[in-house]
């Protein structure tokens, strides 16, 4: 079965700020509808809302039919502490819940409660089309297709953060829903992954909505782009695909500008021309009366005469300016601009590694044989467990070989975006979390900086890790500026950045004279950042591809 959703005049806020208004969206069978919009605009707000698990603050959303199965599949991975995957994987197909159901009715049943018969056959048909009575059959087809190898029974906090990208992938696969509310998907995704992802909406008979900031993901799989617009002040739908949209909203920006300047042009003429109308008809005033004793009655009427077509006039002018349809300016959205700080340059060798091996439990790295030099730029490429992440933890002396040897060059300054945004993570407040990694800087200029990131007062008060994974993200960015750096390493550093600051980093990267390290699934980064070397990394072994 399928499920159509439908908001009207939808509106939501947090605090005292309003996050939108007036959203108007029907999401029906063969849409796959793309949620747009900068961090913070309120893109799982409103995905929470389509769901039914927020009301909205104005307006009302309908499903049809009303008993219609609506998944959502959250941003960051939940990890219960002592859920095993088998457990998360029902537990996030709507599987379990509606076993919990049933197995209630059946209580009832038992003793006899009122209802109990249209309860438990309710819950059974629940049950069934979520797919729960032939779950585990294709969990195993499902992890074998995602290369998932990790024991079904291991508690989810034991897994890797690529493994449970995977498993969060894997209930995707396996669910049964009527209409599907995709957060983030793609994070963490390698090309495989995302491959698979891709083929799921294609092929879903229910509709999507997905918010994603996967340039290339968006691309190929909307069908309609609903884009949450703060310069604009409002919630647009584009009808087509990603890139059409793209060309769409530069000509719609484009327009509410000329539109606001042609406005703010013709009201100041008008104001100006009253002004000076209204001048003119003070000074022939003025004029009349100091020549007062003049006897000649024709000149005293054609003054009075010109002092009224001026008055005349000026009215006229401030008519028209009062029947000129307001034109609001197009709100100056808040825009990261972001520099990294260069040092000066280190050795002609950054680090190499010759024969390197590094063991790892059951994982083996290697052996080794890699020379980064000065001014490389180096896309590390690979599926997820491949060991990318152990190759830059050794090339940058954090572990060390097993055997064989690995070095860092002379006057090497670091600058990384590591995939945990390790730096953030801790109770800290953020303001504080952040000096540490900058000891000789004022408090105020701490303050300056991470603002400029979109990281205000309330944001340096909290906690680092009760941030949401893309204010992480920006804290870590602003690292890079604050400190002069000539080897930067990037791992998955488009994880959670929305699009504005996607585009900004790959600006800064490309103006970056030094070393550059970068580990991506990024499709568009990949095309769009200069690269000079790829490394791809599959099974623990390292080769060198081309870079185009």
């Amino acid at each position: 079965m399928s499920a159509t959703v439908q908001a009207k005049g939808v509106g939501a806020g947090f605090g005292q700020r309003a996050l939108f208004t007036g959203v108007d969206l029907v999401v029906a069978p063969g849409d796959v509808v793309g949620l747009v919009g900068p961090n913070g605009a309120g893109k799982s707000t409103l995905l929470h809302i389509l769901a039914g698990l927020r009301a909205p603050d104005d307006g009302a959303v309908s499903v049809s039919p009303p008993h219609a199965r609506l998944g959502l599949l959250a941003q960051e991975i939940e990890r219960v502490p002592g859920e095993t995957v088998r457990d998360h994987l029902a537990r996030r197909t709507g599987v379990a819940p509606a076993q919990d159901a049933m197995d209630a009715a059946a209580d009832g049943l038992a003793t006899g409660a009122p209802g109990a018969d249209d309860a438990y056959g309710d819950a059974l048909e629940t049950w069934l089309a979520l797919g729960g009575a032939d779950l585990d059959a294709r969990l195993g087809t499902v992890a074998d297709d995602l290369g998932l190898t990790v024991d079904l029974d291991l508690p989810m906090t034991a897994l890797s953060g690529g493994e449970a990208a995977r498993v969060g992938l894997a209930a995707l696969l396996l669910s049964r829903f009527d209409l599907y509310l995709l957060d983030e998907p793609t994070n963490d995704l390698d090309a495989h992954g995302l491959d698979l992802l891709e083929r799921f909406v294609h092929e879903a008979e229910a509709p999507v909505v997905v918010v994603s900031h996967d340039r290339e993901f968006l691309s190929r799989t909307v069908t309609t782009v609903v884009e949450i617009d703060r310069s604009l002040q409002r919630v647009l739908v584009y009808g087509g695909s990603y890139d059409a949209y793209l060309e769409e909203r530069s000509v719609t920006r484009r327009r509410a500008r000329e539109a606001y300047e042609e406005y703010e042009a013709r009201r100041d003429a008008l104001q100006a021309r009253a002004r000076m109308q209204r001048a003119w008809m003070a000074k022939g005033v003025r004029n009349a009366r100091r020549k007062a004793t003049d006897n000649d009655k024709f000149i005293k009427h054609f003054r009075g005469q010109t002092s009224e077509k001026q008055a005349a006039k000026a009215r006229q002018s401030e008519r028209a300016l009062e029947r000129l349809e307001t034109v609001d300016e197009p709100r100056k959205e808040w825009q990261l601009q972001m520099s990294i700080a260069a040092a000066p340059r280190s050795g002609a060798v950054v680090a190499v590694a010759r024969g390197a091996v590094v063991d790892r439990g059951d994982f083996r790295l290697g052996p080794v044989d890699v020379q980064l030099d000065w001014q490389d730029r180096v896309a590390v490429t690979g599926p997820n467990g491949a060991g990318k992440s152990t190759l830059l933890a050794m090339l940058l002396g954090r572990v060390a070989p097993t055997s064989g040897t690995a070095e860092r060059g002379s006057g090497v300054l670091v600058g990384e975006v590591d995939q945990a945004r390790a730096a953030f993570e801790g109770d800290a407040p953020l303001g504080r979390a952040f000096a540490d990694q900058v000891p000789d800087w004022p408090t105020a200029d701490v303050r300056t900086l991470l603002a400029k990131f979109g990281l205000g007062v309330h944001h340096v008060e909290r906690p680092a890790g009760s941030l949401s994974p893309g204010e992480r993200t920006r804290a870590a960015l602003a690292l890079l500026q604050a400190r002069g750096v000539n080897l930067l390493v990037l791992d998955e550093p488009t994880n959670h950045l929305d699009l504005p600051a996607i585009e900004q980093l790959e600006q800064a990267l490309e103006s970056f004279d030094g070393t550059i390290l970068l580990v991506t699934h990024d499709r568009r980064m990949l095309e769009t950042v200069r690269l000079t070397r790829r490394w791809h990394v599959e099974a623990g072994q390292v080769t060198e591809v081309p870079a185009d």
